[in-house]
C-alpha cells in the first residue's frame, strides 16, 4: 500500500494540490479529501450571490467531482479531532481517516453569540452557503411586508453584507428594507480613514444606519439589546462579528498560536509535528502573524503543494514567502466598490469593474479543472 495523503478542507490554499491529484496517484501514493460539502464556495463573491449579482454556481467549485475525477477519494464530513501520533483524524460523525501526510486547509467559523429564544432568522456569514439561505428567506420576508435587518459586526464583512442586503430590497416597493449595522466601536476601523469614510458615506447614501460606539449585549428573539439598555427590534439579523480557526487544533492539543489556529513554521508544517502541514485561515504563521484575507491562502498553494509531496518523497522543503501589499477591493452592493493597493485608494463602478474581472478570472481559472 502507498503512502496516505489527506486533505481536510478544499480551500483556497488547497486548489492547486487539488489540481494536481492525478500526480500523486500516479507515483502510488493514496489521496483523500474530506469536506463539509461536496462544494466549495469563493468567500470573496459571497456577498455578491446574497446581493444576486451572482448565481451560487458561478462562485464554487465542485470539489467532490474534481477529486474523484483526479483519482482521489471525496469523503463528505466534518474533521473534529486529530491524533498525531496514531496519524488518524476523527470526523464528527466518528469515522476515522489515517494519513501519513496530512494538510489542513478547515477555514475559520464566525464568532458567536448567546442568543435567547428562536434562532430562525439569525444567520452567520459563514459558511458562505448561508447567504444564499439568507437571501431565500429575506425575499419570502419581503413580499409579505417591510423588514428590518440587522447586522452585527464593524468590519467589511458587515460592511459588504448590508450593501447587498440593500440590493435585495431595491428590487423590491420603496422602504421595503431598514438595515442598521451594529458595529461595536468604530466602522471599519483597521482600515484608513479614506476608506472608512467611503463605506460610511456608500452606506448611509442608501438609508443604512451605523451604529458606532455601541455594543450587543444580548440577543433576544426578534431584539438587539444594547449595553446602554437601547433596544432595537429586528426581522432578519446577520452575525459579522469577526472570524477565528476551527477548534479541531487546541481540541487535539496540537502547538496553536494565540487565536487557536494550528501553529505552523515557515514550510507551513506543524512546528512539532512534521506530516502536519496547513493553510489559509485556520493556520497561525510563527515568523509573521497574517491578516485573515484570502490572498494569503493563494499565495500558499504553490508551496503546500510542493512541500505535501516533498514530504511524502522525503525531499527539500520550500519556504513560504507572504509577499508585500495586497490588493483589496470590497463590494458595496450598488454596482461599486471601493479600491485599496498600497497608497492608491479610490471608489465607484470601475473599483467594482475591477473586482469582478479578477474574481470571476480566478474562478475560472479553477473551474477548468473540473
Amino acid at each position: 500500500m502507498g503512502k496516505r495523503l489527506l486533505l481536510v478542507g478544499g480551500g483556497h490554499a488547497h486548489m492547486m494540490t487539488l489540481a494536481a491529484i492525478h500526480q500523486f496517484v500516479e507515483k502510488g501514493y493514496e489521496v483523500s479529501v474530506i469536506g463539509p460539502s461536496v462544494y466549495h464556495y469563493y468567500s470573496g463573491m459571497g456577498p455578491g450571490m446574497l446581493g444576486k449579482v451572482y448565481k451560487p454556481e458561478e462562485i464554487r467549485f465542485a470539489t467532490k467531482h474534481l477529486v474523484e475525477k483526479k483519482g482521489g477519494k471525496f469523503i463528505l464530513g466534518k474533521a473534529a479531532r486529530v491524533d498525531p501520533e496514531k496519524k488518524i483524524v476523527y470526523l464528527e460523525s466518528g469515522e476515522e481517516v489515517l494519513y501519513d501526510v496530512v494538510s489542513f486547509n478547515s477555514g475559520s467559523q464566525v464568532l458567536k453569540m448567546d442568543i435567547e429564544g428562536n434562532t430562525e432568522n439569525i444567520y452567520t456569514v459563514k459558511p458562505i452557503e448561508n447567504l444564499q439561505n439568507a437571501q431565500i428567506r429575506i425575499e419570502e420576508l419581503l413580499l409579505k411586508q417591510p423588514i428590518r435587518i440587522g447586522v452585527i459586526g464593524g468590519g467589511p464583512s458587515a460592511a459588504e453584507i448590508a450593501g447587498n442586503v440593500w440590493r435585495i430590497g431595491s428590487n423590491f416597493k420603496k422602504n421595503a428594507l431598514k438595515i442598521m449595522i451594529f458595529a461595536g466601536n468604530t466602522f471599519m476601523d483597521r482600515f484608513e480613514e479614506k476608506i472608512r469614510e467611503k463605506a460610511i458615506k456608500s452606506l448611509s447614501h442608501r438609508g443604512i444606519k451605523i451604529f458606532e460606539r455601541t455594543f450587543v449585549n444580548k440577543i433576544k428573539s426578534g431584539s438587539v439589546i444594547l449595553k446602554t439598555g437601547e433596544e432595537y427590534e429586528f426581522d432578519f439579523l446577520f452575525l459579522a462579528l469577526g472570524i477565528k480557526p476551527s477548534a479541531i487544533f487546541s481540541d487535539s492539543k496540537l502547538p496553536t498560536g494565540p487565536d487557536g489556529g494550528l501553529l505552523v513554521n515557515k514550510y507551513l508544517q506543524s512546528t512539532t509535528y512534521p506530516d502536519i502541514f496547513g493553510g489559509g485561515d485556520c493556520i497561525y504563521f510563527k515568523d509573521q502573524p497574517l491578516t485573515k484575507v484570502g490572498v494569503y491562502a493563494v499565495r500558499q498553494n504553490p508551496v503546500l503543494l510542493h512541500n505535501l509531496m516533498a514530504q511524502l518523497e522525503g525531499a527539500a522543503l520550500k519556504p513560504f514567502d507572504p509577499g508585500g501589499d495586497y490588493l483589496q477591493i470590497f463590494n458595496m452592493g450598488d454596482g461599486t466598490g471601493i479600491f485599496q493597493k498600497k497608497g492608491l485608494i479610490f471608489g465607484g463602478k470601475p473599483a467594482f469593474w475591477i473586482k469582478d474581472y479578477i474574481d470571476r478570472k480566478f474562478m475560472k481559472k479553477f473551474q477548468a479543472f473540473e
